[in-house]
């Protein structure tokens, strides 16, 4: 799995300084996990980071930033900053916790089980 390792250092640090987290190797990547749900993630040498769908449309309009389209079709809520958006410490601390910050994803409900009919 393809990843900028010195930048999975800068964000574990970023994160150690505001929370307890764990890592996953997902999308081709290297993922963050904060209270079970993806706060961000690296792929190549690009940040992903959940913004929410509130902050997603204002996160479009920063420099370096672009809809997360890792199937194709943009995931609303997430987005992928690039390499010139993480230069600075500050940056990716800031990314960091707009990921940490922002809601998890509301989960799909579960489907029922359906009842076995009484003939």
């Amino acid at each position: 799995m393809a990843y900028d390792e010195q930048l999975a250092e800068r964000v574990r640090e970023a994160l150690g300084r505001r929370t307890i987290f764990e890592e996953r190797k997902m999308f081709g990547g290297l993922c963050f996990l904060v209270r079970g749900s993806m706060a961000c993630g690296i792929v190549n040498r690009d940040l992903m980071v959940r913004v929410g769908t509130e902050r997603y449309e204002a996160a479009l309009g920063e420099p370096h930033v672009r809809p997360m389209d890792f199937t194709g079709r943009p995931l609303r809520g997430m987005v992928y900053v690039n390499a010139l958006g993480t230069r600075e410490d500050a940056a990716v601390d800031r990314w960091v916790a707009a990921g940490v910050a922002a809601p998890p994803a509301a989960k799909p409900p579960r489907p029922r089980k359906a009842k076995p009919s009484v003939a």
